[in-house]
C-alpha cells in the first residue's frame, strides 16, 4: 500500500501548492476590502483539499494546521466572525508555514517546529477571541492556567470513516506515543454478525492520555479524521486526577477487547483503502478550482515527458530537413509526387511544432500572481504605500523561461519598492499621489516575449551613479549618455546604496539579473526619468527549442540567423559604405549609419570572400547592426542544441543547430554580438 500511495505524492504536492498560491490571492483581495462569499469559499475549498490530501498521505503536521486553518475560515463563511486584519495576517502566515511543510514532507528540509506552533498559536487566538476577548475566551483563559494533568478524549467514528482511507487503530497507537493511555470501547453501535458490515466503523473509544500533552498534539493525533468523527476533548486538571485514576480499572479492562475488536474491522477496510483513499488525491484540484469541468478538459503531464516529446519533433524537423535537401537533386518533373508529400510533410511537421511547443507554454500569471503579497510584506517593511497593478498576465511563455525568470523579476520588484518609490510624505511633497504604482506588463513583440517593469517614483540619480562610478574606478566615456550612465547599474558589485541592509546595497543583484537574462537568450534595457520613475524592459525568446532561422553563407561555413532579429537584407552599394579610424565601417541605410561587420573576420574563420557581399541588418539590445555575409541560403526552422553542455561557450554564438546534410550549423547570438563589440549608437 505504501507503494501504491508514494504514486500520488508529486501530485499532491503540486496540488498542494496550487492551492496555497489560490489561497494566498484570495487572502490579498480580502484584505484589500472584498468581501464575496465565493471568494472565501474558494479560500475555504483550497485549505480543506490540502488538509484531506495530507491526512490521506499521513503528512500529520500540515493535516493539524490547515485543520485550524480550515476551522477559522468556515466562521468566516459562514457570518460567525467579521473579517480582521488579525485574522488574515495570521492565515497569510499559516500560508507561508504551510509552504515549509509541504517542502518538509517533500524532499525532507526540515521546516522550523516554532514557526508552526506560533502560527497555530496565532489562528487559536484568533478563534477564541483573543483579539476581542469574550467572556468565554476570558473563562478558557483562566482555566488554561492550571496545566492540565492529561486529556479526556470521546471518539466516535463516523460508520464510513474506513473508506477515507482511515484506521481508529493507527490513532490509538499515536496517542500511545504521547503518554499513558487508557482506553474503554464502547461496542453499543455494533450489530450481530449476520448484519455486520465489514467496511463500517461501529466501535467508539472513551480515552483518557495522561501527562503533560500540549493539546495540539492531540489535535495532531486526530487531525486525519476530524471530519469523519464526533470529537469531544477536555482537560483532566490536578484536581480531577484522583478522579481518572479511580476510573482507570474499567478503562484498563476494556484495551484488550479493543485490538481484538478493532481488528476484523481494520482488516477489509485497509484492503479497501488502495480502491477508496487514491482517487480523492487527484480530485483536491477541482475542489480548490472551479468545479469538476476542469478535471475533464485537462490532464495532469509530467514536464519530462512534453520535454521527451519536444526532442522527437526536433528530431523530425531535422529529417524533414535532410529529406528536402536530398530532394534538390531530383527531377521535378519525374518526381511530383514525391514533391507534393514533402510539402504536405513540412506543413504538418511545422504545425506538429507548433502544437507540441503550445503544450509547453503558460500565462505569464503563473510568476506574476506571486508578486502582490511579495509588495504587501515589503512595503509594510519600509512604511511605502504601493500599489501593483499587473497587465498581459494571459501572455504565454515557455514553461522552462518561466520557471528561471521569477527570480530576477523578484528582484527588479523589490528594488522598485526599496530604491524606486518615496515614503509617502516625500510623495505628498512632490505632488504626487502618496501611494506609489509599481506595474508588470508582459506582451508578444514580434518573436519576443516582452516583461516590463515599472514604477513612478524618483528615477536615477545621475550625478549619484557617475560619483559612485569615480569612486570605484570605473571608466566611463566623455559626456556620456543617459543610457550608458544606466548601464553602470549593471556593473558587478555597483550599489548607490547609503547603507547595507537585509534588502540591498552589497551592490548583488542587477549583474545577475542581466546575466541570468542573457543566459536565456533575452536581454534587458533600463529608461529613467529623474521624478518621474525608472522601467525595465525584458526580451525574452517565445521558446528555447525550436526557432525560425535565415541560414547565410560565410566562406564554406554555414550560421543560423535567428529570424526574430533580422529586419533586413541588402545589396550595399560601395558609396554607402565608410571606413571610420579606429572603428573599423558603417554602412548607410535609408540615412542612418550602423556600425558594419564581418561574420568572416569576427569568427576568425580565414576563409576566402565573395567579391560582392550581402548584408543582414539585425538589431539587438537596442543597437542596429550590419552583419556581411557571402550569401543568403534560406529560411528553415532548427532545432537548438546547448554549446555548453556538448563543448564549451563561445562568445557570439547561442547554440547549435544539426542541418538537413548532417553538418552542425552555429547560431548567431545577436544580443552578445552587439554587447561584446561595444560599438556606441550611431547617430
Amino acid at each position: 500500500m505504501n507503494m501504491d500511495m508514494q504514486r500520488f505524492h508529486a501530485t499532491f504536492f503540486e496540488e498542494s501548492r496550487e492551492g496555497l498560491e489560490a489561497m494566498e490571492s484570495g487572502l490579498l483581495q480580502l484584505e484589500q476590502g472584498n468581501r464575496d462569499s465565493e471568494l472565501i469559499n474558494s479560500i475555504f475549498r483550497a485549505a480543506h483539499s490540502i488538509k484531506g490530501g495530507a491526512a490521506t498521505f499521513g503528512f500529520d503536521a500540515v493535516a493539524a494546521l490547515t485543520h485550524v486553518l480550515e476551522t477559522l475560515l468556515d466562521e468566516l463563511r459562514a457570518g460567525k466572525r467579521p473579517v480582521t486584519g488579525p485574522a488574515v495576517d495570521a492565515m497569510l502566515a499559516s500560508v507561508d508555514v504551510l509552504r515549509a511543510l509541504l517542502a518538509e514532507a517533500e524532499t525532507g528540509q526540515p521546516a522550523d517546529p516554532h514557526a508552526s506552533q506560533a502560527v497555530q498559536a496565532r489562528l487559536n487566538a484568533v478563534l477564541t477571541g483573543q483579539d476581542a476577548p469574550a467572556p468565554a475566551a476570558v473563562a478558557q483563559a483562566e482555566e488554561a492556567q492550571d496545566e492540565p494533568a492529561g486529556w479526556k478524549i470521546g471518539f466516535t467514528p463516523a460508520p464510513s470513516l474506513f473508506m477515507s482511507g482511515n484506521d481508529p487503530l493507527r490513532i490509538l497507537r499515536e496517542l500511545e506515543h504521547l503518554g499513558p493511555l487508557e482506553v474503554a470501547c464502547k461496542m453499543e453501535r455494533l450489530p450481530g454478525f449476520a448484519q455486520l458490515d465489514p467496511l463500517e466503523a461501529y466501535l467508539a473509544w472513551d480515552l483518557g492520555l495522561m501527562g503533560t500533552v500540549p493539546r495540539s498534539a492531540v489535535d495532531e493525533a486526530f487531525a486525519w479524521v476530524v471530519d469523519d468523527c464526533e470529537l469531544e476533548i477536555s482537560p483532566i486538571l490536578p484536581a480531577a486526577k484522583p478522579k481518572a485514576k479511580k476510573a482507570k480499572p474499567a478503562l484498563a479492562a476494556g484495551a484488550a477487547p479493543t485490538a481484538k475488536t478493532a481488528s476484523p474491522a481494520k482488516a477489509p477496510g485497509a484492503a479497501a483503502t488502495p480502491a477508496t483513499a487514491t482517487p480523492s488525491t487527484p480530485a483536491a484540484a477541482p475542489a480548490a478550482g472551479n468545479g469538476g469541468d476542469s478535471a475533464e478538459s485537462s490532464i495532469r503531464v509530467s514536464v519530462d515527458k512534453i520535454d521527451g516529446l519536444i526532442n522527437l519533433v526536433g528530431e523530425l524537423v531535422i529529417t524533414q530537413a535532410m529529406l528536402k535537401q536530398v530532394s534538390g537533386v531530383l527531377d521535378p518533373a519525374q518526381c511530383e509526387r514525391l514533391f507534393a508529400g514533402l510539402d504536405l510533410l513540412e506543413r504538418n511537421t511545422r504545425d506538429l511544432q507548433e502544437a507540441v511547443i503550445g503544450v509547453r507554454m503558460l500565462p505569464v500569471d503563473a510568476v506574476f500572481r506571486r508578486f502582490p503579497r511579495l509588495v504587501r510584506d515589503l512595503s509594510t517593511r519600509l512604511g511605502k504605500s504601493v500599489r501593483l497593478r499587473t497587465i498581459g498576465e494571459s501572455t504565454e511563455l515557455d514553461k522552462g523561461l518561466i520557471e528561471k525568470i521569477a527570480d530576477p523579476l523578484v528582484h527588479l520588484v523589490r528594488n522598485s519598492i526599496d530604491h524606486g518609490l518615496e515614503l509617502p510624505a516625500e510623495r505628498k511633497a512632490a505632488g504626487k499621489d502618496e501611494t506609489g504604482t509599481i506595474t508588470l506588463t508582459a506582451s508578444h513583440q514580434g518573436g519576443h516575449i516582452v516583461i516590463e517593469v515599472s514604477d513612478d517614483g524618483r528615477g536615477l540619480n545621475r550625478d549619484k551613479i557617475l560619483a559612485k562610478a569615480a569612486e570605484r574606478g570605473v571608466v566611463v566615456p566623455d559626456n556620456p549618455s543617459d543610457g550608458q550612465i544606466w548601464d553602470l547599474i549593471f556593473q558587478p558589485g555597483f550599489s548607490t546604496a547609503d547603507a547595507v541592509t537585509d534588502l540591498s546595497g552589497r551592490g548583488v543583484g542587477m549583474d545577475v539579473v542581466r546575466r541570468n537574462i542573457q543566459a536565456l537568450g533575452g536581454e534587458v534595457q533600463l529608461e529613467s526619468s529623474p521624478g518621474h520613475g525608472t522601467r525595465v524592459v525584458i526580451r525574452l525568446p517565445l521558446t528555447l527549442a525550436i526557432l525560425d532561422g535565415m541560414t547565410v553563407a560565410v566562406g564554406e561555413e554555414t550560421l543560423i540567423l535567428p529570424l526574430s532579429y533580422v529586419i533586413e537584407a541588402l545589396q550595399p552599394q560601395a558609396e554607402d559604405v565608410r571606413s571610420m579610424v579606429g572603428d573599423g565601417k558603417v554602412l548607410r541605410v535609408r540615412g542612418e549609419y550602423l556600425p558594419m561587420v564581418s561574420l568572416n573576420e569576427y569568427y576568425r574563420y580565414g576563409q576566402p570572400t565573395a567579391q560582392d557581399p550581402l548584408v543582414v541588418v539585425v538589431e539587438g539590445d537596442g543597437q542596429k547592426l550590419a552583419l556581411e555575409v557571402d550569401e543568403l541560403l534560406g529560411q528553415q526552422q532548427v532545432v537548438v542544441k546547448n554549446l555548453e553542455n556538448n563543448y564549451r561557450r563561445v562568445d557570439g554564438i547561442s547554440g547549435a543547430t544539426i542541418l538537413g546534410d548532417g553538418r552542425v550549423a552555429l547560431i548567431v547570438d545577436v544580443g552578445g554580438l552587439v554587447r561584446s563589440l561595444r560599438v556606441p549608437q550611431a547617430a
